[in-house]
C-alpha cells in the first residue's frame, strides 16, 4: 500500500483528504460530548499536524526567506478573515482566553494539513486548479459538523483566500498567520 501511494500521487492525495476529514469529523463529534471538547481539539491538532510527516519543508510553503513580508501577508490575511466580523462586531463570539493556546494550535495543525499536505498532494496530482478547489472544498466539508450551514459559504471563502494566496506566493507561513490571528479574534 505505501508503494502504490508514492507511486500515484491521485491515490495518495485521496488517503490524506480523507484521513483528514476523518480527523475534523471525528474531533467535531467528540468536541460535543460534555467536558471533552478541549482534549478533542489538542488530539486533533496532534492528528493533523501527523500529516506533515516526511513531507519536505519547501513543498509545504515553509521558509524563512522574505519572512518578513510573510509575516505582513499573515497581517494582511487575519484582517481580509476578520471583516464579515468586524461588520457584525456585535455578535461576534470572543474566545475566552483560556482558549487561545488550544485555538492557535488547532489553527496552526489545520494549515498544515489542508493548505500544507493535502495542497501539496492535490497539486502533484493534478496541478494547481485541483490543490486550490480541492483543499477549499475539502476544508468546507470538514467545518460541516461543527458551524450552522449558513456560514459554510464564509468558510468556503476563507478557505479559498487561504488556498489562493498558497498558490500565488508558494507560502503557507502567511496562511498560519492569518488564521491563526483570525481564531484568536472569533
Amino acid at each position: 500500500m505505501i508503494a502504490a501511494l508514492s507511486t500515484r500521487p491521485a491515490l495518495r492525495a485521496a488517503v490524506i483528504g480523507a484521513y483528514i476529514l476523518l480527523v475534523e469529523w471525528t474531533r467535531a463529534m467528540a468536541s460535543t460530548i460534555p467536558g471533552a471538547a478541549v482534549p478533542a481539539i489538542l488530539l486533533g491538532g496532534g492528528a493533523l499536524a501527523v500529516s506533515v510527516v516526511g513531507w519536505p519543508a519547501p513543498k509545504l510553503g515553509l521558509g524563512t526567506s522574505r519572512l518578513g513580508l510573510r509575516i505582513l501577508g499573515g497581517f494582511a490575511l487575519a484582517a481580509v478573515l476578520l471583516l464579515p466580523a468586524a461588520v457584525r462586531a456585535g455578535e461576534a463570539p470572543i474566545i475566552p482566553a483560556s482558549l487561545a493556546l488550544v485555538a492557535v494550535i488547532i489553527s496552526v495543525a489545520q494549515e498544515l494539513a489542508f493548505r500544507g499536505v493535502l495542497y501539496a498532494a492535490l497539486d502533484e496530482a493534478g496541478g494547481a486548479p485541483l490543490a486550490i478547489v480541492g483543499s477549499t472544498v475539502a476544508w468546507t466539508a470538514a467545518h460541516a459538523l461543527s458551524h450552522p450551514p449558513a456560514f459554510l459559504w464564509a468558510v468556503a471563502a476563507a478557505g479559498l483566500l487561504l488556498a489562493l494566496w498558497r498558490w500565488a506566493c508558494r507560502d503557507l507561513v502567511a496562511p498560519i498567520i492569518g488564521h491563526v490571528l483570525a481564531d484568536l479574534a472569533l
